[in-house]
């Protein structure tokens, strides 16, 4: 899978961005200073919402799950053959050229509970590790060598779009510009990366926060969060570059290969106006998404369509959305996962809220024991569009059933090889 540049044509429906947006919201009118926000200054309820992962990063760590306790067995230790050399070697490369005093924000230890505090929007704390945008070049260029190292092609040139277009939404809204930058993101490396024990880095910042985990030749890349707004840079310094195409694509795809007989299985709401929507799902921070910043113990009952009985084609359909996903991650372990996702097939369910036109706004939710999958058009934030807009998106990865930031096989890994002395946090 190749993911649409500057250089590329671009088809369907991502092919229709609109050329201008809307005017940006009031300027300054959130308060942000040097990236973070301050909640004190917010009314009670985005106050509320966008402190979540602040509140409960150190709640016991569950997972999500679908009844409050986390199915057991559903993650193995296994043998990839697949040694992370490439990305050992650059973690020490970064990590042996910072000063003392870089390395000491720079580096956390293993079972440091700062894995679980993230947000996807604007931090209301001072985060660990070391700010992108405050490291010269080549220490910046030794710190994304280590993301490039660890990610698929397609992951990377996901990753940096991503951040680009949060730059490009700083020149669209000429505001924010200590945040709305595209280097305004906090890196942290755990653990010792040449010690072969785990260990694995945290990238965190608007629209993108990302979790990858090394145990033995093992991968786990989750919680993940990448969104963009917009989604397509029509003009500026980031004039073309776009994300997020075929997470749109491929689940328009699997909607519209539906039949109506089916509608009522997996549509849950056939719009995404808040008058259509649950209290809870329309607000304009978390949308619909259930498995956002601070929410890693969510108790999610199933919901939609059990893919069983989806008919061939459309279970391939749905093989090849979740495959945009997984390929984020290098072939051998996007493969690894998509076997694991295939063994609980039939246990797995989808679910639309929305539109499946060339323009309307929806969501998608693929909720398997072992991943958790969700897509999100938003209402503006920095853009002034007070409906959800599919120039908006958001996405969201998970493990569920106690597995994200690697939770589970760590456990076993410390079991199995150190007696259990790291607590499974």
């Amino acid at each position: 899978m190749s993911r649409p540049n500057v250089d590329q044509e671009v088809t369907g429906a991502a092919a229709q961005a609109p050329t201008s947006f809307p005017m940006p919201a009031a300027k300054g009118a959130l308060p942000i200073l040097d990236s973070i926000l301050f909640t004190d200054l917010l009314p009670e309820v985005p106050a509320w919402e966008l402190s979540a992962g602040q509140r409960h990063y150190r709640d016991p760590f569950v997972g999500i799950t679908e009844a409050g306790e986390p199915q057991r067995g559903l993650y193995p230790l296994t043998d990839t053959g697949e040694r992370p050399r490439e990305a050992v070697a650059a973690a020490v490369a970064y990590l042996d050229a910072l000063a003392p005093y870089q390395r000491t924000l720079a580096q956390l230890p293993m079972d440091s509970p700062d894995w679980r505090l993230w947000t996807n929007a604007i931090p209301t704390w001072s985060p660990k590790g070391l700010r992108l945008e405050r490291l010269d070049a080549s220490l910046r260029s030794l710190a994304l060598q280590i993301i490039e190292a660890s990610l698929s092609p397609d992951g990377y040139a996901l990753v940096r779009s991503a951040m680009q277009l949060n730059g490009a939404l700083g020149e669209l809204v000429d505001d924010y510009r200590d945040t709305l930058t595209e280097f305004s993101y906090w890196f942290t490396i755990y653990g010792e990366p040449a010690s072969g024990d785990p260990w694995g880095w945290q990238l965190m910042g608007h629209h993108l926060d990302l979790h990858h985990v090394f145990v033995g030749s093992q991968v786990t890349f989750a919680p993940v969060f990448i969104g963009a707004e917009p989604t397509v840079a029509v003009s500026g310094t980031y004039e073309g570059v776009r994300a997020l195409d075929e997470e749109t694509e491929r689940g328009l795809d699997l909607r519209r290969a539906l039949s109506e007989d089916q509608e009522q299985e997996f549509l849950l709401s056939a719009t995404l106006s808040p008058e259509d929507l649950p209290e809870e799902l329309a607000g304009p921070w978390n949308g619909r998404h259930v498995g956002a910043a601070g929410r890693d113990n969510l108790v999610l009952p199933p919901e939609g369509i059990e893919v069983r009985r989806l008919t061939g084609d459309q279970t391939d359909l749905l093989v090849e959305l979740l495959r945009v996903y997984l390929d984020r991650m290098p072939r051998v372990h996007a493969d690894a996962k998509l076997e694991q996702v295939l063994r609980h097939l039939d246990e797995t369910r989808f679910i639309w809220r929305g539109g499946h036109d060339d323009v309307a706004p929806f969501y998608y939710r693929v909720h398997s024991p072992v991943l958790l999958v969700e897509y999100d058009n938003h209402p503006g934030v920095f853009l002034g569009n007070q409906e959800p807009a599919r120039f908006h998106v958001h996405t969201i990865v998970r493990e569920p059933n106690g597995n994200d930031y690697a939770k589970d096989l760590l456990a076993q890994h410390y079991a199995l090889h150190h007696g259990g002395r790291m607590e499974h946090q």
